[in-house]
């Protein structure tokens, strides 16, 4: 799809955020548009299925299929598995930076940080759908640093009962911070600050 329709879309299937996690999704990028959603099974979502701007703020729907044989109820725990909230949490930071790129914002997405994180509820391998919804709180551009920032609070549900709230939620899109030849050694290698003094 062209950048100009990849901006108007509403909503995403699981093909298309495949091809957004790869690099394939928008045929005509323009210069920085170098975020990407992690790739299964890292990924924590199988479709988006609401994006909403209003001004500053906005609303995200989005959902995950829960699998019997998901990665993390092999591992987390054996003989009680259940998904690791840290994982819901990470969706919304996934989510959050998806809108950013959504929204304009040009390069590379990283999480920032939250407020309170609550759980009164669990996913084990018998539910069957996962569902964030995350209302965003501010963005911002900000046009001196080429820099964009989003908060968002989030709610998890499971099978349509709530089991988590993620309070202000943020997540950053920062230009020149891209590892691309990766595992060559070059300027960005290293991990640390993200802006550094040259």
């Amino acid at each position: 799809m062209t950048y100009q329709a990849f901006l108007q879309k509403k909503s995403f299937n699981f093909e298309e955020l495949l091809a957004f996690v790869y690099g394939t999704l928008v045929t005509d990028p323009p210069e920085h548009f170098e975020a990407r959603l992690p790739a299964p099974p890292f990924l924590m979502m199988d479709r988006i299925t609401l994006l909403e701007a209003d001004g500053r703020g906005g609303r995200i729907v989005a959902e995950q299929d829960i699998r019997l044989d998901a990665w993390y109820f092999q591992c987390h725990f054996p003989g009680d598995p259940v998904q690791p909230g840290c994982l819901g949490v990470d969706a919304i930071w996934q989510l959050l930076g998806f809108y950013c790129i959504w929204r304009g914002a040009l390069g590379t997405g990283r999480a920032l940080g939250c407020g309170e994180v609550a759980f009164n509820g669990q996913i084990r391998p018998y539910n069957k759908c996962v569902r964030f919804e995350i209302d965003v709180r501010r963005y911002s551009h900000l046009k001196d640093s080429g820099a964009s920032l989003i908060v968002g609070d989030g709610r998890i549900y499971v099978d349509d009962e709530q089991i988590a709230t993620v309070s202000q939620a943020r997540t950053g899109i920062f230009k020149d911070i891209r590892y691309p030849d990766y595992p060559r050694r070059s300027k960005h290698a290293v991990g640390g600050m993200m802006v550094r003094e040259e």
